[in-house]
């Protein structure tokens, strides 16, 4: 599983001319499965995103978490992540879960967000998605995990 997250200040996700989800102050993930990837990766995920200390306190340094500092998750899922450009022009997506696997794991990987008492809005599974955001700071990490 590969998450690429965005602390923002706002993001949103359009579908067809609609607004499927946005949020203000929190985090934009983009997110990957795998074909391997399981449950546990997930909840492995959504532990550590929820407890990342990404938000400055006082005195400016990293040291707030997401629910502290009154954020909210908005999760995009991104089959893309992974692709693998090392040969040729075309970009090849074999390491990437099919659908049938990936939905699941992107749906328990929404309720093992919500259950760790995060707000989160969603795009669509295999939507064409608008994703705007304004990334804060910037602040971007890579975080994969792997069973």
């Amino acid at each position: 599983m590969r998450v690429v997250l965005q602390r923002v200040s706002k993001a949103s996700v359009t579908i067809d001319g609609r607004v499927a989800g946005a949020i203000e102050r929190g985090f934009c993930l983009l997110v990957g499965f795998t074909h391997a990837d399981t449950p546990a990766v997930c909840d492995w995920m959504a532990e550590k995103i929820a407890g990342l200390r990404l938000f400055p306190d006082p005195d400016g340094k990293m040291n707030v978490g997401l629910v502290e500092a009154g954020g909210a998750v908005l999760v995009i899922s991104q089959f893309t992540l992974y692709g693998d450009a090392a040969k040729g022009r075309r970009p090849s997506f074999i390491d990437a879960a099919r659908p049938e696997v990936a939905i699941p794991l992107y749906e328990h990987f929404l309720g093992a967000l919500r259950g760790r008492s995060l707000a989160v809005e969603t795009g669509e599974f295999g939507a064409m998605m608008d994703v705007a955001l304004v990334n804060d700071g910037p602040v971007t990490l890579i975080l994969e995990r792997s069973p």
